[in-house]
């Protein structure tokens, strides 16, 4: 599972296929995917990457 920052916006999420040309990047906790071009992307660092991780650890929790 590989986490990316989307450098137009600044973004974290969890790079999910390739897709048409366009990584698929979701939120961290779920949510909509959204589409960034390759070249716009570059690995998350390992804090936010951890922040990542613990929002999914979190939101797994709370469902049923």
């Amino acid at each position: 599972m590989a986490y990316a920052v989307d450098s137009r916006d600044g973004r974290v999420g969890r790079v999910m296929a390739l897709e048409d040309g366009c990584v698929q990047i979701r939120p961290p906790g779920g949510g909509v995917e959204w589409d960034c071009p390759p070249g716009w992307i570059h690995p998350a660092p390992p804090t936010e990457t951890l922040r990542a991780k613990m929002t999914e650890l979190n939101r797994a929790r709370r469902l049923p």
